[in-house]
């Protein structure tokens, strides 16, 4: 049963996912940087990466139905809609939903740390998987049979705190054949801990095949740069 029926508290797991909020705003990384999109923030993740900036989701929340919160990401009309956290696959509802949000033609995104399982996500999804780097705390968390889910739609991202992340970094892209997963490689850097420029200048010399990318939204509401 759904739950819709005579015995509402009767709700599947699928059913509904705690969401930490939801707005429009631009996409603030990836390919897609720049472009307006539709974020839905999920409640609750089980890492605890060192230079985290949106601990406020880790609890709290709203548990809503998932229709609810389809009409409510399609209601913001933009082309691009976006799942993050906290970490969306945690909550089973999160598949189904982004099965409706492509069927409704939307453009998805999701955000995910590399540890949670993304073999259940819609190919049609953008995934955008971290990997974790050692100044993270959380390197050894790294779902490594991820991999074999990346092709050339999706992104795998770094962000890097200092010197031994990027070596880090380096190696993985190489060994593990990276680039040839996906183009879409993605660096960036822990502010206040490596500048931009640092990491251009070690990207050049060594010509990784990747994207230096900084965070425009933290620009854009530089005033208010909580994560958002």
């Amino acid at each position: 049963m759904s739950g819709i029926g005579a015995r509402p508290w009767v709700v599947a797991k699928e059913d509904t996912l705690v969401i930490h909020e939801m707005y429009a705003s631009i996409q603030g990384e990836s390919t897609f940087a720049g472009l307006p999109c539709a974020f839905v923030r999920t409640t609750g993740c089980n890492l605890r990466c060192a230079w985290c900036d949106t601990s406020q989701a880790f609890y709290g929340g709203t548990r809503m139905r998932r229709g609810d919160v389809l009409a409510g990401a399609l209601a913001f009309a933009t082309r691009l809609v976006e799942l993050t956290g906290g970490e969306p696959l945690l909550q089973p509802g999160a598949f189904p939903l982004m099965t409706e949000l492509c069927d409704a033609g939307r453009t998805v995104l999701v955000e995910t740390s590399g540890e949670a399982d993304v073999s259940r996500v819609d190919p049609r999804v953008h995934k955008i998987m971290d990997l974790k780097c050692p100044g993270s705390g959380e390197s050894h968390r790294n779902r490594w049979t991820n991999l074999e889910h990346v092709g050339p739609r999706d992104e795998i991202k770094f962000v890097l705190s200092d010197r031994t992340d990027y070596e880090w970094m380096r190696a993985a892209v190489r060994e593990r054949g990276l680039a040839d997963r996906t183009p879409n490689l993605l660096a960036s850097t822990v502010f206040g801990k490596l500048t931009p420029r640092q990491l251009v200048a070690w990207v050049l010399e060594d010509k990784l095949p990747l994207r230096v990318q900084l965070q425009m939204h933290k620009y854009v509401w530089a005033a208010d740069a909580t994560g958002v």
